[in-house]
């Protein structure tokens, strides 16, 4: 597995603890972001979502697709955004941008891994 495909792969892996973290115990995620416990489902459907992206990103590492891993890198770098926005419009405490910074942080590993394999210009 070529370094880009490995940083894919391992972010699957923490997508899908993140989904079954959130289909198994919604609430104790919740917490940890300061976010208002619930008893509706909507939270783990979205837990259900974020596992199934773990598949496909862990799947795409295996396979070594290159195309997703090179798009992964545009959509993971803008979540930073989306999750900075959430908060500045006050529809979640800071904390939540912790998930932003690791999918930032996560797709400049990968940028990194596919700059050193000359897959991407610097």
């Amino acid at each position: 597995m070529t370094s880009s495909a490995r940083t894919v792969f391992y972010f699957g892996i923490y997508l899908f603890g993140v989904g079954i973290t959130l289909l198994l115990s919604p609430n104790f995620m919740l917490r940890l972001f300061e976010l208002p416990e619930t008893s509706e489902v909507w939270v783990r459907v979205v837990g259900m979502l974020v596992g199934y992206l773990g598949f496909y990103y862990v799947q795409a590492g295996r396979m070594e697709m290159e195309g997703f891993i090179r798009l992964s890198v545009f959509t993971r770098s803008t979540a930073i955004i989306f999750f900075a926005g959430f908060v500045w419009f006050g529809f979640a405490e800071p904390p939540f941008i912790l998930f932003g910074a690791l999918d930032f942080l996560g797709a400049l590993w990968t940028w990194w891994a596919l700059r050193l394999e000359g897959r991407i210009s610097s």
